[in-house]
């Protein structure tokens, strides 16, 4: 495979030195093309050398990696970001299943986020998920957001709206959407109550999490039962019930 055209978006010298050195030695089919301090310098680099990867740093001054998205009018790189840890940050781009690196970075994940984006590139897929970043970013709403679900053979991209409930099943989460697909997961449900707590799902057993916009009737009992709008019944544990039941308060 020809080598990747890389650009480094860090305004610490010191970081993207570290950054280009680990890339020489232990990524040698990436080509760093150019290195920017700021956004400004990021765009340019971007116009000029049409890069299939760019390495951004997320906390910035004067622009941060998510204000150079939003100034971009197409998105047709990929992106390994880099952040010293910003729960924001991290929730936005696990959301979008986006390649991340902390601070500091660790060679093996350096390496890993990188095969995974050599494998995107032969493989031609045509979605880059900075741009769902993006789009996720600048949908105010929860429920007009999406979701990228890493699928065994790929991904698939799903809007929070049609996402019904979600099912452990073991190592495994099976997303159960409004067109009757059930997409099976290789996460735990853990992974998705932690990402979708904020955005109006709720976890209602050690089995299953729900849409409470779709949540129709409670049923009171032990923990009871929550009927869903396709009349789906689910049990709610006890030791959620009160969680539960204040959502709706």
């Amino acid at each position: 495979m020809k080598k990747i055209r890389a650009i480094i978006v860090d305004d610490e010298k010191a970081s993207r030195d570290s950054l280009r050195q680990y890339l020489r030695k232990y990524c040698p089919d990436v080509d760093v093309v150019q290195e920017c301090s700021n956004i400004q310098e990021a765009g340019e680099a971007i116009s000029a050398h049409q890069p299939e990867l760019a390495f951004l740093d997320i906390e910035m001054p004067y622009g941060n990696a998510f204000d150079l998205l939003e100034q971009l009018e197409e998105i047709n790189f990929e992106a390994i970001f880099i952040t010293a840890f910003s729960q924001y940050a991290i929730q936005a781009l696990n959301l979008s299943a986006a390649y991340y690196l902390l601070k500091p970075i660790d060679i093996d994940e350096l390496i890993q986020a990188v095969n995974k984006v050599k494998e995107r590139l032969q493989n031609q897929e045509a979605i880059h998920h900075a741009r769902i970043l993006r789009d996720n970013l600048s949908r105010l709403q929860p429920e007009n957001q999406r979701v990228v679900l890493p699928l065994l053979n790929g991904f698939e991209v799903v809007d929070m709206q049609d996402i019904l409930f979600c099912e452990a099943a073991d190592n495994f989460t099976c997303f159960y959407l409004r067109n009757g697909d059930k997409p099976m997961i290789c996460r735990k449900l853990k992974f998705y109550e932690n990402l979708l707590a904020e955005h109006g799902f709720c976890r209602i057993h050690r089995t299953f999490m729900v849409n409470l916009r779709y949540v129709k009737r409670y049923i009171k009992g032990k923990g009871g039962f929550v009927v869903l709008e396709n009349g789906r019944e689910l049990p709610v544990a006890n030791a959620r019930k009160a969680e539960l039941l204040e959502q709706f308060r």
